[in-house]
């Protein structure tokens, strides 16, 4: 049957001809009907029919891509044009040039990021008119790709620019710039009303045209009251987004987006013979119009595609083909509110790179996600068995399973801590004996650090003598009949901690360093059989007395803490409590903050930097040995294999104030 489709529309050069025109510019608008012209082999044209299908045709278990080639040599630029028109314009006569791309900001796309840091201050002084393109272009050597700027520099000197064009090859620099652009969509979708959807459409013109259809496009968009709205993208491809914030619980809002959205369409189809989608694929939002852009002969055969891979019309229902007229009108996804931490998340899925639980149980948007359907059944009262069993699967799903960390915030376009999110629920259902509980250990953090290193001991000390294997076998044992409550032990279990924490006993030094072992470097020491018998706390106080420190440890330091495992499971109150000690105990060992204070344990660190006062010189190993240690020691490298753990949450997190902090202590040494 692929080959009578193929041989027909061959057939007929006038649909040939059609269809090589409609792909002669980005189109994901329906079924991907060019294969049928551009592929003879049946099976190529059932694999590129998959392409863009949407889930409507079949299912993908595996994909292999072929990428193509990124050049070591790049440079790019932001120029800044008068209006839309003449960046469009301009972006017209650099498409036969050395351009990799050329993306389209307009006024409002800049002025949603023009508060972020790195951002251009003069981007403020710009007027309503005001467009801007980043250009990237690349070469295989420095040569080649001087003469590609100079080539589109001099193509750029027939058109009006606000400032001079002025590219940059410096990674730092031009990664500037391209943040510029990747800011553009969280930016609108976090400035936008609690509880409306943020919507990116993609259209796409032939460029000859785009300088019209552009200033076209943006026309509709204020002319509908849409003076948030914001105008980018792929102007070298005559691709543009449009990003439209939008409230769907309203009807009358709903009929302003209805409005907007045909408009949109008889321009893009009538006047410029467009594509709806460039890029992003059909979905529901253009299923409706997928017959209007192609026409019927197009819509009979991507319907007749649909009948021979999915005759009982299974998969991914509605969406691609659609006889509803507005179907783009129904089953608005709600996005209830349920609490300001988490409220402005658009759903884009960022975060679950960075989360830890992802492919486990939930990722952070799905907890999200979770929440607010709980939330609205929460409101409507509707479905109360839903709602039981979303609230009792959330419990192990969404709260037992979350780390907490806070690394997809440092993903999430509009810097949402799911695990802050997370922790605060923790607390809410917090029963009067878990707080007497855990207030009882916060109290009494001497005993329970002692406590720990004794149990280490003697745990190693059974391995020592009943041997690693039967060791393990009884582990395994204990651990099935407790039911998983009872860890499993390993190998690689430390041992308890022999620290004694005592003063530095050389004589008084000009160079003073206070030192906090965390409570986990108090309490665990190696393993058995490490190459190192040392604690960590031992080892750092003899390179800093190597160094020439003299060592403070804060007094009372066997009961201080800095609260990260009461913030963990939801404590605040004591988290911070125990914050607050542990404040004044370094305060008054670093003399009101005239020493530097060194952490061994990042968590701690990172929430020390976030709750104590900005005038403690607050210091991770790594850091301190950068910023103090340099000119004090003879550092010798080492043929020897080490593995680094770059991901560490509170390491990615605690970067961001690193700057000031490597500043301050550079200045101090």
């Amino acid at each position: 049957r692929v080959i009578e489709l193929r041989d027909g529309i061959r057939a007929d050069s006038i649909f040939t001809a059609r269809i090589r025109k409609k792909y002669s510019i980005k189109n994901t608008t329906g079924f991907s009907v060019n294969p049928f012209v551009d592929f003879d082999d049946p099976f190529d044209i059932i694999l590129h029919l998959m392409v863009g299908s949407e889930g409507a045709l079949g299912f993908l278990s595996e994909v292999v891509m072929r990428t193509v080639v990124s050049h070591s040599h790049k440079a790019s630029s932001m120029v800044y044009f008068p209006d839309i028109i003449i960046a469009c314009e301009a972006v017209v006569a650099l498409k036969k040039r050395s351009v990799y791309g050329a993306e389209l900001l307009d006024r409002l796309a800049l002025k949603s990021v023009e508060d972020k840091d790195g951002i251009p201050g003069f981007i403020k002084d710009f007027d309503a008119n005001v467009t801007a393109v980043l250009i990237e272009t690349q070469a295989g050597d420095a040569k080649e790709l001087q003469q590609n700027i100079d080539q589109i520099s001099t193509a750029l000197q027939a058109f009006p620019s606000i400032r001079d064009v002025e590219f940059t090859s410096d990674p730092r620099e031009y990664k500037k710039l391209w943040d510029i652009r990747k800011g553009v969509f969280p930016a609108v979708g976090g400035m936008r009303k609690p509880g409306t959807t943020c919507l990116i459409e993609d259209v796409a013109y032939h460029l000859e045209t785009l300088p019209a259809a552009t200033r076209d496009l943006q026309q509709i968009i204020l002319k509908h009251g849409y003076r948030d709205s914001v105008i980018y993208g792929h102007a070298l491809e005559g691709n543009l987004h449009f990003i439209i914030n939008q409230d769907f619980s309203n009807p009358t809002e709903v009929e302003r987006y209805d409005a907007l959205m045909n408009d949109v369409i008889n321009m893009t189809v009538d006047t410029y013979d467009g594509s709806l989608k460039a890029e992003h694929g059909t979905g529901r939002n253009m299923a409706p119009f997928v017959r209007k852009e192609w026409g019927e002969k197009a819509y009979t055969l991507m319907k007749e595609i649909k009948k021979l891979f999915d005759p009982s019309s299974i998969l991914n229902p509605g969406v691609i083909i659609n006889e509803d007229p507005a179907c783009h009108l129904r089953n608005f996804k709600p996005l209830a509110l349920c609490d300001p931490l988490v409220d402005k998340c658009i759903e884009c899925g960022f975060c679950e790179v960075k989360c830890i639980s992802n492919h486990f149980t939930l990722t952070a948007r799905q907890r999200i996600v979770v929440q607010r359907e709980i939330a609205s059944l929460q409101d409507t009262d509707k479905n109360p068995k839903r709602l039981a069993e979303l609230e009792r699967d959330f419990w192990w799903q969404g709260l037992d399973t979350c780390a907490g960390d806070g690394l997809c915030a440092t993903s999430c376009p509009v810097g949402i801590d799911t695990g802050k999110y997370i922790k605060q629920l923790r607390g809410s259902v917090l029963s009067s004996t878990a707080h007497k509980t855990a207030s009882r250990i916060a109290d009494n953090m001497r005993l329970v650090t002692a406590a720990v290193s004794f149990s280490l001991m003697a745990v190693d000390g059974i391995h020592s003598l009943i041997g690693t294997e039967n060791f393990t076998k009884i582990s395994k044992g204990l651990r099935s009949l407790s039911r998983g409550k009872i860890p499993q032990w390993i190998p690689a279990m430390p041992k308890g901690a022999k620290t004694a924490l005592q003063m530095s006993d050389q004589a008084a030094s000009d160079s003073k360093v206070v030192y906090f072992p965390s409570c986990i470097a108090r309490s665990m020491g190696p393993a058995k059989g490490d190459p190192v018998e040392e604690s960590i706390t031992d080892v750092t106080t003899k390179v800093l007395k190597k160094a020439g420190y003299e060592v403070i440890f804060p007094e009372g330091m066997k009961k201080l803490c800095c609260g990260t495992p009461w913030e963990s499971k939801g404590f605040a109150k004591i988290a911070d409590e125990k914050s607050r000690e542990l404040e004044a105990a370094l305060f008054n060992a670093s003399k009101n903050g005239k020493y530097p204070i060194l952490c061994d344990t990042s968590p701690c660190l990172y929430r020390m930097r976030k709750q104590m006062d900005r005038t403690l010189a607050l210091y991770e190993p790594v850091q301190f040995v950068y910023t103090f240690l340099f000119e004090r020691l003879l550092f010798q490298k080492q043929q020897k294999v080490v593995a680094i753990h770059s991901e560490t949450c509170s390491y990615r997190n605690s970067q961001r104030g690193c700057g000031k902090m490597c500043n301050r202590g550079l200045a101090a040494r």
